[in-house]
């Protein structure tokens, strides 16, 4: 079953190893949902982004409802920037997504009470190996090297790059990212041609969120 760009680094989210979502990949999980789409409905033809900027064409909307929000977003007359874009909602990501996800049946959402007291979802993968596929598949289009950069697929790229940028230590390690700060900085390339701006909203806002110790997850 196809999942779009959001859903999967909803998933990319989740650290297979020590089968839970960390707290520290929730933090700019919001931002990393929608910039997400942004880039799948741009590579779809229903954005255009230029001089990093984005307007909406005279198109039909996605069918996909979490991207058919997103798309309504943007303006059809005026251009605008991408960081508000990205940040403003950013709160409102995770719900829809995490919602697609559970429908069929790639997590399980569940109604706990934290400390006996405080109702929350406590949100599980019950089969990791589809995630970690996933996985495995992003972290190669970066862990090849930088004379593979030009042939990864780009939603491949495009999710590498977004993650390193939000510091999911679930896909890519601090470590791991400064040992190929080039092979991402070739792609960051690719995805900048791409999508113009997009990444640096995305980075921008989620630095935002961490200097005020803020970000959305559940």
């Amino acid at each position: 079953m196809y999942q779009t760009m959001a859903q999967r680094l909803y998933l990319l989210s989740y650290s297979v190893d020590k089968k839970k979502f960390e707290l520290l990949n929730l933090q700019g999980r919001g931002q990393l949902l929608r910039a997400a789409a942004f880039a799948e409905l741009t590579f779809g033809g229903k954005l255009i982004a230029e001089g990093g900027k984005v307007v909406r064409p005279a198109v039909e909307p996605p069918s996909d409802p979490f991207l058919a929000d997103v798309w309504h977003d943007v303006s059809a007359d005026k251009p605008k920037g991408w960081l508000s874009l990205v940040h403003n909602k950013a709160h409102t990501a995770e719900e829809p997504v995490r919602d697609q996800l559970a429908t069929t049946y790639a997590i399980t959402v569940r109604r706990e009470k934290r400390f006996g007291l405080v109702p929350a979802d406590r949100v599980t993968v019950e089969d990791p190996r589809p995630v970690r596929a996933l996985r495995d598949g992003v972290r190669d289009a970066v862990l090849r090297g930088a004379g593979h950069a030009s042939t990864s697929p780009m939603e491949e790229v495009t999710m590498a790059v977004f993650a390193a940028e939000a510091e999911v230590t679930s896909v890519f390690t601090g470590k791991e990212r400064r040992e190929h700060a080039q092979t991402l900085k070739a792609l960051a390339a690719r995805v900048d041609d791409a999508v113009p701006g997009l990444r640096k909203a995305l980075r921008d806002s989620y630095l935002s969120s961490v200097v005020v110790g803020g970000g959305w997850g559940n």
